[in-house]
């Protein structure tokens, strides 16, 4: 998604004002040309603060991103403010922390709102961004780092292109051939940003898997689509299956398809592996017909992001420790039905687009709340319902290899009991798929890798 269609130089401004109610005012001042009217200007900045009030907009890093829908015929506009001394709102510390406020407005009628925002969550988790808008002396030069940032230009060092890595994606392309492979799947985590070189396979479908894969590698790699999969070790294709799984709820794959993948060891800038993977022979077995992939009303991208938070859960637990936790995803009323709140529910009375986990606000919510015993449930559009929740569907003809706890009894049960999808993250780092009470493991990060 191209952000800097949307950034305009004139409404990226170092702000005068210390207060966050009067910094806001003044992003929005910028927009006269799109909110000529003072009221509704002013009712904006009200809609915000009460946002505000229920919702923080920090997201750490020195960055705010404070959001708000409004009638206009863009879809998306974006000011910027730099604020070197922080902001000051109510006597909260947090927020003299921030250093940029990102505001985005968003028309009534945009459809990818949150995954708008979500691409500039990811923006600010990319450390050489961050170093680069630290490092800008005045504003002129802030404008300059802002349009690279988020234009898919990169001024970093050139792109490395070894006479390996060609000569391995040569032969990746002469074995997708020979083993009449309909697509090849290309793990991006393998190199740094800055030193990913051009990979293309005419003749076949691209898919790139990784960690917040960008437009601009896509376009890159001339790639038809990206699945967002994290490398949870540093073994080879350890997101493998996550990223088969994931492509087969969004129809990129087909349970008759043989795949090519192509990868090596995260961040080595090295390819090594070439992989070729027969996807009915390997899966099928496991998880059912295509058919069963994905329960009645479920969208494949709120399974993928519910399997990214999972992931981050399993790799980097909470506070330096370890942690097991529970989402059940789909027919939430049957599901509801066959469970008990161990908690209040800490989601009831917020709007649902405050508590979908498509909005990238909603991670850190969701990681301290997994501290908490009980599981998620979310329907199937993303928005989470409840938490704490004590599972009591009836564990019938379910069959689990040893070792195995009540977290995961529970998941098989109630996968079967309802046309829902339960993932289970445990202590010991191991992400799992339920289905129909079947087990799939996506992740086992003790044994370093998931293939």
């Amino acid at each position: 998604m191209r952000v800097d269609r949307y950034i305009s130089s004139n409404r990226v401004i170092d702000l005068t004002h210390q207060d966050l109610n009067a910094a806001y005012s003044e992003l929005l001042g910028t927009f006269k040309n799109l909110l000529p009217s003072p009221r509704t200007r002013k009712k904006v900045l009200n809609e915000l603060i009460t946002r505000e009030h229920a919702i923080t907009s920090y997201l750490g890093e020195g960055v705010a991103l404070p959001h708000a829908r409004v009638k206009m015929k863009r879809p998306f506009a974006l000011a910027i403010g730099r604020c070197p001394t922080g902001l000051s709102f109510g006597g909260q510390g947090s927020y003299d922390e921030i250093r940029y406020v990102f505001l985005l407005l968003a028309s009534e009628n945009a459809k990818n709102y949150l995954s708008f925002l979500a691409t500039l969550a990811r923006t600010f988790q990319d450390k050489s961004v961050m170093d680069h808008l630290w490092m800008a002396r005045d504003l002129s030069d802030f404008k300059n780092v802002v349009r690279h940032a988020f234009s898919g230009t990169d001024e970093r060092p050139a792109r490395r292109r070894t006479k390996f890595n060609k000569l391995l994606t040569d032969e990746a392309a002469k074995i997708a051939k020979a083993a009449d492979c309909s697509t090849i799947l290309v793990f991006t985590d393998v190199f740094p940003a800055s030193l990913a070189p051009r990979m293309t396979f005419p003749g076949f479908r691209v898919i790139l898997a990784g960690e917040g894969v960008s437009d601009h590698e896509l376009d890159h790699h001339r790639a038809h689509a990206a699945l967002a999969v994290r490398s949870l070790s540093n073994s080879r294709l350890s997101q493998l299956r996550a990223a088969i799984l994931l492509g087969l709820t969004r129809q990129i794959f087909g349970f008759k398809d043989r795949v090519c993948c192509v990868g090596g060891i995260p961040q080595s800038g090295q390819l090594d592996t070439v992989l070729v993977v027969d996807v009915d022979e390997e899966f099928e077995s496991v998880i059912g017909h295509e058919e069963d992939m994905l329960p009645t009303g479920v969208s494949a991208e709120a399974l993928e992001r519910l399997t990214a938070i999972a992931t981050d859960l399993a790799l980097t637990g909470r506070e330096g420790k370890s942690i097991g936790a529970m989402f059940i995803l789909g027919d939430h009323e049957e599901v509801y039905k066959r469970s008990k709140q161990l908690i209040l529910n800490p989601f009831h009375g917020y709007e649902e687009e405050d508590r979908n986990i498509l909005n990238p606000f909603m991670d850190e919510t969701i990681k301290e709340l997994a501290l908490i015993d009980g599981a998620f449930i979310v329907r199937g559009n993303g928005v989470v319902e409840t938490a704490g929740s004590l599972i009591q569907a009836k564990a019938e003809n379910i069959i689990l290899p040893g070792g195995l706890g009540t977290r995961h009894v529970a998941a098989a049960a109630i996968s079967q009991a309802t046309n829902s999808i339960a993932l289970v993250v445990s202590s010991s780092g191991q992400v799992t798929y339920f289905r129909k009470g079947r087990m799939f493991t996506l992740f086992e990060k003790s044994a370093g890798r998931a293939f």
